[in-house]
């Protein structure tokens, strides 16, 4: 008996100590910012906080709302720097969050923070890039009355969150080539998306370059360049982001 409990606390011991490993080799491997990113973006004028960095417009534009982004799984955030800025530019404050290893699902409720942070801004918006649109989603879901709505970066809620009884503001962008967040599994959890949806798929657009870090393994390559794809976001998201405020100011 004795010997079989020692030859089970072995086993743990060792079962434990390669998933330690496996983690730890795992977890740094991450998407970096691509050169072009860092060609873009001034990271000087990018304020960073402790698990999140702020894009503020580069004029003096009056901020009409926040906007919350949650990176991809094993996504640096500032790969989504490029994007967030130029939303800045057009009158919003955006927040993307620094999670912990690169995984949303860790600094799911930080969005709660980030609001309590700014308590000047009365209007916010969250989106995240596959992994965290989903837990953007998530936190949208739970706070529909403080967040005004939901951006969806080639992402889709989970089966729990599902928006279809409601009318809930959501952006959903997609890309006819994404390898990952393909359309036919875009197509089989719209059921999940409210009424009051907007669903664009980008034309040429692939997963990778919802953000800009290079390639991505399981992904289809792009018809469009990064920064042909990043701008048609931008466009799309600040008209919807644009047609929500004038929506909130006439109610």
């Amino acid at each position: 008996m004795k010997k079989t409990l020692k030859i089970v606390g072995v086993s743990l011991a060792v079962l434990v100590a390669v998933t330690v490993v496996f983690f730890v080799i795992w977890s740094g491997f991450d998407y970096e910012p691509s050169k072009q990113l860092h060609s873009l973006v001034d990271e000087k004028k990018v304020v960073k906080k402790d698990d999140y960095y702020v894009f503020k417009p580069q004029t003096n534009k009056e901020i009409k709302a926040g906007y919350i982004i949650y990176q991809g799984a094993k996504v640096e955030p500032l790969a989504y720097g490029y994007y967030a800025q130029q939303i800045a530019n057009e009158g919003y404050l955006v927040a993307v969050v620094d999670s912990p290893f690169n995984m949303s699902f860790f600094s799911q409720n930080k969005a709660t923070d980030i609001v309590k942070s700014y308590p000047k801004i009365s209007a916010w918006f969250i989106g995240g890039h596959s992994l965290g649109g989903v837990s953007a989603a998530s936190y949208a879901y739970d706070h529909q009355n403080s967040i005004k709505g939901l951006v969806l970066l080639a992402s889709y809620p989970m089966n729990k969150n599902n928006f279809s009884i409601s009318t809930y503001p959501i952006l959903s962008l997609t890309g006819e080539k994404d390898g990952l967040s393909t359309p036919e599994k875009i197509k089989e959890t719209k059921h999940l998306l409210s009424k009051n949806t907007e669903l664009v798929q980008v034309k040429g657009a692939n997963h990778a370059q919802f953000g800009m870090y290079g390639k991505q393994k399981g992904d289809n390559k792009a018809s469009i360049s990064p920064k042909e794809q990043q701008d048609e976001l931008v466009k799309r998201t600040v008209k919807w982001l644009n047609s929500q405020m004038k929506k909130s100011v006439s109610n």
